[in-house]
């Protein structure tokens, strides 16, 4: 039986530079970084929720090159979708963030489900900060 989602992975060009922005601005910690072969598996985790950890992977194998080129592309490009991420204060957390320098596609706003912005990480990722408020469907379908 399936018991939770405990791994996501999260494309980056650069995992010591990925890693350390989501450590040094987003408040992740390190769990794993070690390299077994020519592979390096590295991961982060939010404290408050150690049981789903992030793998920061870079474009390769197992992707074929075809399939690792446009990932590439799509990061470059800043295409990529990656995280969301649940926070006490929108507002109060994107001024926090952007004093840290961090870059903002859509800044706080409010929508039916809750206030929510939108961040790239280092290597352009979207990322979307999201302070929930109770809503039901209908709330979506009028917006």
């Amino acid at each position: 039986m399936i018991k939770n989602i405990s791994l996501v992975t999260v494309y980056c060009l650069d995992q010591d530079a990925t890693r350390e922005f989501y450590v040094r601005n987003l408040g992740f910690e390190t769990r794993v970084d070690a390299t077994m072969g020519e592979f390096r598996w590295v991961t982060i985790a939010q404290p408050s929720q150690p049981e789903l950890e992030v793998t920061l992977m870079v474009p390769g194998p197992p992707l074929s090159a075809e399939a690792a080129a446009f990932v590439r592309g799509q990061l470059e490009a800043g295409q990529m979708g990656g995280l969301g991420l649940e926070v006490d204060d929108c507002r109060k957390t994107a001024a926090a963030l952007r004093e840290a320098g961090v870059t903002f596609v859509q800044e706080p706003a409010d929508r039916p489900y809750g206030v929510e912005a939108v961040i790239r990480d280092n290597t352009g990722n979207w990322l979307t900060l999201v302070e929930r408020k109770p809503f039901t469907q209908d709330d979506l379908r009028n917006f």
